[in-house]
C-alpha cells in the first residue's frame, strides 16, 4: 500500500514536512521542482541535495514524484515553450537523481479537435519531453484537469512514449463532471500516478474558462467559489469505493498522494485523509 502526500500542501518547510509525512505513517512525498525550496537551481549544490535525500532515507521516505507544474498556459503557447521544456528537462534529470520515475504537471488545455493549431503545439512540446524522459526512466505524468479522458488518451497515444497521466479525480468532479471510474477505465493503462483530493461542483463551468483564470487571472464576474470546492477527502462527490476498485482492476500500483490545497487547518485535513484512504485501500484489496 503506497500513500504519500503533496509536501507543500502541510505550508510549512520542507524538512518539517517530511517529519509529519513520517509521522502519519505515510511512505512516500512529492515535491514541487518548480517553486520552493527543491526546484533544480537550489541543487546544484550537491550537499544541499544529499542533505535532503538523507533525512528522507532516515525517515523511510521515497520521493513518489516531482511536480513540474510551471503554472501559466502549459505548454500552449509555441514561443515559451523552448525555455518551459529546458526547464522541465532540468526536473527530469532531477528525478532520476532522487529515485523517483515520475515527474507531474499540468500542460494547458488539450483541444478535442487535434486539427487545432494549440494541439500540435502542445504535442511537439511533450514528444520532445517523453522521449528524453525515456532516457532517464522517467514519465512525464499530465494531470487529469480540463479535458475529457478520451482527449487525453488520443493526445499520448500520439507521443512516442514517456508521456503518461497523474490522475486527480476531484479535477474530473469539480470542473468537466466526468466520473472517475470512466477516466480510469479509458486512461488505466497509462496511469503511472494518482492524487488523493475529493471536491464538489456546484455549478457546470466550461473547462476552459476555469483553466484560463487559474492561468490569467482576472477574468471580470468569474468568481471559482461559484462553480466548485475543494473539500477533505471523503466529503465531497468523488466515490473512493468504485475508483479504487477501478483503479484495482485496471492494475494499478502506484502511488496514492494526498493533495490538499484548501482549507484552514491542512496539516489535520491531511492526517484524515490519511486514514480515510489507508481503510479504503484495504477494502478495495491493495
Amino acid at each position: 500500500m503506497k500513500i504519500g502526500v503533496l509536501a507543500e500542501g502541510f505550508r510549512c518547510s520542507l524538512p518539517e514536512a517530511f517529519h509529519k509525512t513520517a509521522a502519519l505513517g505515510l511512505t512516500g512525498v512529492q515535491v514541487y521542482a518548480t517553486k520552493g525550496e527543491f526546484i533544480p537551481a537550489l541543487l546544484n549544490d550537491s550537499e544541499r541535495l544529499n542533505t535532503y535525500l538523507k533525512l528522507l532515507g532516515d525517515l523511510r521516505l521515497v520521493i513518489s514524484a516531482l511536480c513540474g507544474d510551471m503554472g501559466g498556459h502549459g505548454f500552449e503557447i509555441r514561443k515559451d515553450n523552448a525555455e518551459r521544456v529546458k526547464k522541465t528537462k532540468e526536473i527530469i534529470d532531477l528525478a532520476a537523481v532522487c529515485g523517483t520515475k515520475v515527474v507531474t504537471t499540468h500542460i494547458g488545455v488539450i483541444p478535442d479537435d487535434p486539427k487545432e493549431e494549440r494541439f500540435s503545439i502542445m504535442l511537439e512540446a511533450l514528444d520532445t519531453l517523453g522521449i528524453y524522459g525515456k532516457t532517464k526512466g522517467i514519465t512525464l505524468a499530465i494531470e487529469t484537469g480540463p479535458e475529457k479522458p478520451e482527449t487525453l488518451k488520443k493526445f499520448i497515444e500520439q507521443t512516442r512514449g514517456g508521456v503518461g497521466v497523474n490522475l486527480d479525480p476531484a479535477n474530473f468532479v469539480m470542473v468537466t463532471g466526468v466520473d472517475p471510474v470512466k477516466a480510469v477505465e479509458i486512461l488505466g493503462k497509462y496511469i503511472v500516478h494518482t492524487h488523493v483530493k475529493d471536491g464538489i461542483m456546484k455549478k457546470q463551468a466550461d473547462p476552459l474558462k476555469v483553466y484560463r483564470f487559474f492561468a490569467e487571472g482576472g477574468i471580470e464576474d468569474f468568481r471559482i467559489g461559484d462553480y466548485f470546492t475543494e473539500t477533505p477527502v471523503g466529503e465531497g462527490a468523488v466515490d473512493f469505493d468504485k475508483y479504487l476498485g477501478a483503479l484495482k482492476k485496471a492494475g494499478y500500483n502506484g502511488y496514492f498522494t494526498i493533495e490538499r490545497e484548501a482549507g484552514n487547518d491542512p496539516a489535520k485535513d491531511i492526517g484524515m485523509a490519511a486514514d480515510f484512504i489507508r481503510k479504503k485501500l484495504e477494502a478495495a484489496g491493495y
